[in-house]
């Protein structure tokens, strides 16, 4: 909780201070001053965008399996600042790494001295990091690639693997006027950690159908994928779908993107397997210093 705190204060020293900053700057396409809900609610949907945010997220989900006596709930919270930064020639390119940081309450599976289980397990669990580069452009195709990081953080070894992960990254979007489609998958093998938890091998795939409804309103759906490739085939994959609702709105001079989704999983792991989600996102813009950031289209 130490770590979440100093990083969630750095955030908003980093808000003011960028906030402030912006107030005394000339901007082009970037000024979020100039820019319509609607804009800003499309240009957030790519993982390439050239917008500053912080996301914060919340997934309640209901988890059932072999390995617990009927239901059990999981809580996680992610913390997600994302400040990409205009590269390459003319700054036709963006770069992001985008930290992702999780608080997670799940059940304890040790079992306590009466042969049950202690209930549940709360902190914080492996730090995830993310780093693409592509082309600048907020409409038509967006491609990108780079790299994804997994670091053994979680303050319980119930709550992260004890392993360090890498592999690679790669997201395709598509952006018209109405819709958004596209996908961003990552995929993670341990190299080093602790020598008695098990080798890690899994793949995320988020992908991502949305409409406009104008005015900043959204209907769509963003779930992940997930297929540990460790597990044998009854606890291999996890295949979720769902539909959702976004509103971008402003509060003063900030936008804020929000977001609710229900999510029902089709496919689940038999011996602890998730059932459904709901995931709310909470996204405050803030100005980008980077002029040259414009977006091309």
């Amino acid at each position: 909780m130490r770590v979440i705190r100093s990083v969630a204060l750095a955030t908003c020293l980093l808000f003011s201070f960028v906030t402030a900053s912006a107030d005394e700057a000339e901007h082009g396409e970037t000024d979020i001053s100039k820019l319509s809900n609607e804009e800003i609610s499309k240009r957030l949907e790519n993982p390439l965008t050239n917008l500053w945010s912080i996301t914060f997220q919340e997934n309640y989900a209901n988890y059932e399996g072999d390995e617990i006596n009927g239901e059990r709930t999981v809580n996680t919270a992610f913390f997600q600042p994302a400040l990409p930064v205009p590269v390459g020639e003319d700054y036709d390119k963006i770069f992001i790494a985008r930290p992702v940081i999780p608080w997670v309450k799940r059940p304890d599976f040790r079992p306590d001295e009466d042969g049950g289980t202690r209930g549940d397990v709360a902190g914080l669990g492996d730090i995830q990091a993310l780093a693409l580069v592509g082309p600048n452009r907020v409409d038509g195709v967006v491609w990108g690639l780079g790299a994804t990081f997994k670091f053994p953080t979680a303050e319980d070894d119930q709550l992260g693997a004890e392993k360090w992960q890498a592999g690679p990254a790669a997201m395709l979007f598509r952006f018209t006027s109405t819709w958004t489609t596209g996908f961003l998958v990552q995929h993670w093998n341990s190299f080093a950690g602790e020598g008695d938890r098990k080798s890690t091998s899994q793949t995320d795939l988020q992908y991502v159908i949305r409409r406009s409804l104008g005015n900043g309103w959204s209907l769509g759906m963003g779930p992940t994928i997930t297929a540990d490739w460790e597990a044998d085939s009854d606890n291999r994959f996890t295949v979720p779908v769902g539909l959702g609702l976004t509103k971008t709105f402003r509060i003063g001079k900030v936008p804020i993107k929000a977001r609710i989704e229900p999510q029902w999983t089709v496919v689940q792991p038999d011996d602890f397997g998730e059932q459904w989600n709901i995931r709310i996102q909470i996204a405050p813009v803030i100005q980008s210093p980077f002029r040259e950031g414009i977006g091309r289209r």
